[in-house]
């Protein structure tokens, strides 16, 4: 029986999760890599993202990542592995990670207390994080943890992103949605990426996202506006229940005011981010 309030553990990793995602909108982050010869913007985010699991191919990212064209990630692997490493990659992606938080939260936020005490409590949640069945989660899971504290609560976000991710496809499997019905779906919501960013960087063509509304269509979740019908946002709130339910363990682990005040953190360092134009303008929601 859970012992938190309604819905904490999301809004935990609402207020975290951004901090992780931030990184891949970074310059820091380009810069980093194309000074490894990595300079295509969909080879460093994959490159950068699943370094973790080694040199992989197309097929392990395409299952991992779930929502990107597998002949898009096949443009970029294996063939990125031949001009850096995944080591050389993780430690690029580090030294971005250190100088994204330093420019989007200051070197005063960086070095706080209230710093050090939110790595601390996001690392404590990820001990309760599982590694069956979690592959992503499992690759970061055995990186070692950076000594200092706001790159550990970096990695510490990003260990309980990938948690929650990996627990997420399962839960899209489940609902039997298809990788763009679940862009569809999900941006139909009014919380997912805008079309165009969607297209843009997920490899798929707009037939295929008619395509896709044309079958959440046939199976009553979607309307002709492009609007979640009653059963279609029925759907969409049970697979994040569902979430919930699967990536309850850390934030049980951490307790009711552990993850109170995580998140209170968490979403200090979040709005100082986005003020700072952590994230584009226009990356979500809305139809296009």
């Amino acid at each position: 029986m859970t012992t938190l309030p309604p819905r904490a553990g999301r809004r935990c990793h609402n207020a975290l999760n951004p901090i992780h995602s931030s990184l891949y909108f970074s310059p820091d982050y380009a810069e980093e890599l194309a000074g490894l010869g990595v300079e295509d913007s969909s080879a460093a985010y994959f490159a950068g993202r699943a370094a973790a699991m080694g040199a992989v191919g197309p097929g392990v990212v395409a299952a991992t990542f779930y929502n990107f064209n597998h002949e898009l990630i096949a443009r970029h692997l294996p063939a990125v592995w031949d001009i850096a490493s995944p080591e050389e990659v993780l430690a690029a992606r580090l030294r971005a990670a250190d100088a994204t938080l330093r420019r989007l939260l200051g070197d005063a936020t960086v070095t706080s207390e209230a710093m050090a005490e939110a790595a601390g409590l996001a690392l404590r949640a990820a001990e309760g994080c599982t590694r069956h069945a979690r592959p992503l989660y499992a690759a970061h899971a055995d990186l070692p943890v950076p000594e200092e504290p706001h790159l550990a609560y970096w990695h510490a976000a990003t260990l309980l992103r990938e948690h929650r991710g990996d627990a997420h496809l399962a839960a899209l499997l489940d609902a039997g949605l298809d990788p763009l019905e679940a862009l569809v779906s999900h941006t139909a919501t009014g919380k997912g990426m805008a079309p165009r960013w969607i297209l843009a960087t997920r490899g798929w063509r707009r037939a295929d996202w008619d395509a896709a509304a044309g079958r959440l269509r046939e199976r009553g979740l979607l309307d002709e506006r492009g609007e979640l019908t009653s059963a279609g946002s029925a759907l969409r709130a049970e697979v994040e229940d569902r979430t919930d339910r699967l990536d309850a363990a850390p934030y049980e682990h951490l307790g009711a005011a552990g993850v109170e005040r995580l998140t209170e953190l968490g979403r200090g360092f979040l709005g100082a981010a986005v003020a700072a134009g952590a994230f584009p303008a226009d990356l979500a929601g809305g139809k296009d």
